[in-house]
């Protein structure tokens, strides 16, 4: 993007109005979490010795500082099982950087930089955080629709609350059903939201748990938009057990010395059963406003494979 069409771009006023629908479901999602849930909101972590891996390929991201290396953050997975030893619902607006390959500049959902709420509770189930992802989504967007719907109708947005409980497909089936395209096949077909649960274990990070009861299957899900725009959130259970994560992290063909200090923090002091999500909240403006495109919902926004300055 050069100069000129970024000036076009501020100027848009589809983007001032998209940014005060951004300002408001933040808000909006916070006050949820905090005042319907008693979630503590916790500071975001920018740089780190460990972050997420991912299970695709982004180019690693790090910075020297005293003569050390750290990782710009691409998740904070692992900073929320550690923060449980001290509290026991938690969510933060995590800014995150993932160098995605350029291809992904023309999907219209990806950043290179952007922002999720991260959401993590003790000794809760997936059906438990899937029951508060959809509340939260449910909320969220009731009252965008009562605050902001003159926003909404000057983009002839017609969106409406989703029903619980949202629609579920397992991986299984969806792969069986429509082939490897199936996320964006569904996403294109649905009407509400829906979750994609039961994901195999080689299709997802180590830190996703594994179900005791049906080995190579997550206990995981990933909430999807419908209309087309694709996902909305990734989470699930949490291994927690040093033995499974051994086991984990050698099935991906990583090694424990990739993620040292967490290893050791969970040898000396244990990690605790949760579960958690994240939902990308420029996805979220983008799917709420009905935009074509993430970039145009976001301020400063940085594509994979585009140089921007600011």
């Amino acid at each position: 993007m050069d100069i000129k069409d970024y000036g076009k771009h501020l100027s848009s006023p589809f983007l001032k109005k998209a940014l005060k629908i951004h300002s408001d479901a933040r808000k909006f999602m916070g006050d949820f979490l905090k005042e319907g849930r008693d979630f503590i909101e916790i500071p975001p972590v920018i740089i780190s010795g460990i972050t997420d891996p991912l299970n695709h390929p982004t180019t690693k991201s790090q910075v020297e500082v005293y003569g050390y290396k750290y990782e710009l953050t691409k998740s904070m997975i692992f900073h929320k099982q550690i923060a449980l030893h001290t509290l026991d619902k938690i969510f933060a607006f995590s800014p995150n950087i993932r160098l995605e390959p350029e291809e992904r500049k023309e999907t219209g959902r990806h950043l290179i930089e952007f922002t999720q709420i991260d959401v993590e509770q003790k000794n809760a189930t997936r059906e438990e955080v899937m029951d508060l992802a959809e509340d939260l989504i449910i909320y969220t967007i009731s009252k965008i629709l009562e605050k902001d719907s003159d926003i909404l109708d000057s983009f002839n947005r017609k969106l409406s609350v989703p029903k619980k409980p949202f629609k579920k497909i397992t991986y299984t089936e969806a792969l069986a059903k429509y082939g490897k395209d199936f996320e964006t096949k569904l996403s294109k077909e649905a009407k509400e939201p829906f979750w994609l649960i039961d994901i195999h274990i080689m299709e997802r990070e180590f830190y996703d748990r594994e179900d005791p009861k049906r080995p190579g299957i997550l206990r995981d899900m990933d909430l999807i938009y419908p209309e087309g725009f694709g996902e909305a959130s990734s989470g699930g259970e949490r291994e927690f057990e040093l033995e499974q994560i051994y086991k984990r992290i050698s099935k991906k063909g990583q090694t424990p010395e990739q993620f040292k200090w967490y290893i050791e923090f969970a040898k000396e002091y244990g990690l605790v059963p949760s579960a958690g999500f994240g939902i990308g909240i420029e996805r979220f403006v983008r799917f709420v406003c009905g935009a074509k495109d993430v970039r145009d919902v976001t301020l400063f926004p940085k594509a994979p494979g585009e140089y921007f300055p600011i």
